[in-house]
């Protein structure tokens, strides 16, 4: 695969992004290849293009595959394996945001319900308890509403989305009114 400047600078800021995003530069980079590429690419492909070890390769594809953000796939009398990033950008948002839950805010909920089993033993420990509850039941809030949302369709997504700049449009306006009452 053949990089021009404006697919570099592409590839070279996910590979920045990656480590912000919970992986490393490498594995940012392998992901950027997969989602301009326009077909399956091998890992040989993917070295080549960016100047990785087969080794570097192989590791960014695993990590990619466990967070099911690329797909294997085996060509006609080819025994190599080759590998594409789903083209639908609508289930890359549902697999990145199912994955984030899955590892950060499943975690933070499974800790706050085992703190809220135990029995403080004093002010100081009912005080972080309480403020424990109160965390829980936010990310609760939180996990339940990103749950319904999930089911919707793409497109049903795509209209709340473009539903809640008009909304805050809306709230931004209706704040200016009652700015201007205060005022008066």
């Amino acid at each position: 695969m053949q990089l021009t400047e404006l697919t570099e600078r592409f590839i070279l800021h996910f590979g920045e992004m990656g480590s912000r995003w919970g992986v490393n530069r490498t594995v940012g980079q392998i992901y950027a290849v997969l989602f301009i590429s326009e077909r399956p690419l091998n890992a040989d492909e993917i070295g080549e293009t960016l100047g990785f070890s087969r080794s570097n390769v192989s590791m960014g594809l695993k990590e990619l595959q466990s967070w099911r953000l690329c797909r294997m796939s085996h060509l006609p009398g080819d025994r190599r394996e080759y590998f594409e990033a789903p083209k639908d950008v609508w289930e890359i948002f549902r697999t990145l945001a199912e994955e984030k839950k899955k590892r950060e805010i499943d975690p933070t909920l499974s800790m706050l319900r085992d703190a809220m089993l135990v029995s403080p033993t004093n002010d100081q420990e009912r005080y972080a308890q309480e403020r424990m509850q109160q965390m829980h039941e936010l990310i609760d809030l939180a996990t339940g509403w990103f749950d319904e949302i999930h089911r919707l369709s793409p497109q049903t997504l795509e209209n709340l989305m473009r539903l809640g700049s008009k909304v805050q449009k809306v709230l931004g306006l209706a704040d200016r009114l009652r700015g201007d009452r205060t005022e008066s």
